[in-house]
């Protein structure tokens, strides 16, 4: 039996649109043997009934057709501590999942390198399959050709996410993103991601965090979807021990970044201002996907 756990990740972080996420401390828990046909099984709400061309056996089944190998039934059980459509890779986890079961069941031993291109090619981007598969940071590049990534392993900061009540469908946030760019905003919006990329390798998370807040690929688009989202970055500027905030993904929360051991004081403040979030405090997952093999 395969056992894996998979953290989690948030993605698009302000102008690292599509390139810069962070593993964090969440997890999807995955157990698989070897069957006589497909099963799924998942004790969490919502997850009872996976059907047989669920997410995870799309993502296996595309890894196979990628090493060029056979994919063999297996039975497959799920326990998710991982929100569901609230920005936090629930998607990725799966995607990662479906690439180590392929990699299982065709008894291959395939790089963290070569995981990060198949999980880019079936998603189209990076930056929340490879901070799951590698844990810490990521900054990622993915074309056609190739897929390029930086591995930042231990982030120093912390982060205490804003979880609204209501889910936000990924494709719905995507639906909403302009066509195109006018020339001189994407220089402008290139250059904020430059210099956060740098802030964030130089740990200068203070110059990062403000950066992320000044995005213009997505979140201005995004934000009237987001409940008190101008009230909230007001308070993230404002508070003593934030950096900055940005959206978790493709939303609905906000993520925002503190200093190290502030987090839980800076929970319990950001929760009596805004009642209507569920305030939690998360930290990167240092490390990735971890893989067993359990003798039955």
């Amino acid at each position: 039996m395969l056992a894996m756990t998979i953290p989690a990740s948030t993605a698009n972080l302000g102008p690292g649109f599509d390139s810069i996420g962070m593993a964090l401390d969440r997890y999807l828990h995955v157990d698989v043997e070897r069957g006589d046909s497909w099963s799924f099984h998942c004790d969490n709400p919502g997850l009872e009934n996976l059907g047989p061309n669920n997410l995870i056996y799309q993502a296996a089944a595309f890894t196979a057709k990628h090493l060029e190998t056979s994919l063999l039934p297996c039975r497959v059980s799920m326990k998710n501590d991982i929100p569901l459509s609230k920005g936090f890779g629930s998607s990725a986890a799966a995607i990662v999942a479906g690439i180590e079961i392929a990699c299982y069941c065709a008894d291959r031993t395939v790089s963290q390198k070569e995981k990060v291109r198949i999980g880019s090619l079936f998603e189209g981007h990076p930056d929340n399959v490879a901070p799951s598969i590698y844990g810490g940071l990521i900054v990622g590049a993915h074309r056609d050709h190739r897929t390029d990534i930086i591995h930042v392993s231990e982030p120093k900061v912390e982060l205490v996410a804003l979880i609204p009540p209501e889910i936000l469908e990924t494709k719905k946030a995507r639906g909403i993103l302009p066509k195109q760019l006018q020339f001189k905003q994407a220089i402008q919006t290139s250059a904020l991601s430059n210099v956060m990329t740098a802030a964030i390798l130089a740990d200068n998370w203070s110059l990062a965090g403000e950066l992320m807040m000044e995005d213009l690929y997505h979140q201005p688009y995004r934000k009237h979807l987001i409940p008190h989202w101008s009230d909230i970055m007001n308070f993230v500027k404002d508070h003593r021990f934030s950096y900055g905030a940005a959206l978790s993904g493709a939303g609905p929360t906000v993520l925002c970044f503190v200093e190290q051991g502030s987090g839980k004081r800076f929970a319990k403040e950001v929760q009596r201002r805004f009642p209507y979030y569920q305030a939690e405090v998360a930290r990167p997952a240092t490390v990735g996907t971890a893989l067993s093999v359990v003798q039955a």
